[in-house]
């Protein structure tokens, strides 16, 4: 048997998520948490979430890749992001289920905790570790506040609140938050959801994955 066919034939055992790359981290801290030790995570760029147009496209052509190295199990470590059901089209022309949910800030929050405060949240500004940790790199520089801080009320002004969504206690990020709150003149909330539905969604796909492997 040849290297390539081993290898497709390894990857047919395996969980393929196909995912964000602004949940990278959390992918894999769930992978570790939980042991699911036969998930593989591959992922899109990060700075698809200002492109979200570039989302389905990408992850069409993804999958197919996938299929043709062998995955026969994979999942989509995605919510909708902005794309208007582009996504799901996606996802029904190859069979394969994406994360619930309209973007990682419902689901960082549950569902349940998300229907309940999405409406109040309407003008408040998300932040997440992953955000925290590149502030600048996807906000500052991007937006040119760098260079043009007095652009701020341009882009923000129409918010009230800048709500951190944890998923761990770090204080470096906290400071983050804050200050960023600070930066915008918004009102700051800290939540610490952990990492949400996430843990639920994968350990779901894991076991349906392995359960296909022992019908």
């Amino acid at each position: 048997m040849s290297a390539p066919q081993k290898q497709r034939d390894k990857n047919a055992d395996r969980l393929l998520v196909i995912g964000c790359g602004m949940i990278a981290r959390e992918i894999l801290a769930v992978k570790q948490q939980l042991g699911l030790d036969h998930l593989e995570l591959t992922c899109l760029p990060a700075d698809f979430h200002f492109r979200p147009d570039r989302i389905a496209p990408a992850m069409d052509k993804a999958i197919a890749e996938a299929k043709a190295e062998g995955y026969q199990h994979i999942y989509v470590g995605y919510a909708d992001c902005g794309t208007g059901g582009l996504l799901d089209r996606v996802c029904e022309k190859h069979g394969v289920e994406r994360i619930a949910g309209p973007h990682c800030f419902a689901f960082y929050q549950g569902a349940a905790a998300y229907a309940k405060v999405g409406e109040a949240d309407m003008m408040s500004f998300y932040m997440t570790d992953f955000l925290c940790r590149q502030f600048d790199a996807f906000f500052i520089k991007p937006l040119g506040l760098d260079c043009h801080p007095e652009l701020v009320h341009d882009y923000f002004g129409n918010y009230e609140k800048l709500i951190y969504l944890a998923q761990t206690d770090d204080p470096a990020l906290d400071k983050v938050a804050e200050d960023a709150a600070r930066m915008l003149g918004l009102v700051y909330e800290r939540r610490a959801t952990g990492y949400g539905d996430l843990p639920a969604v994968l350990a779901n796909a894991a076991a349906a994955a392995a359960d296909h492997e022992s019908a």
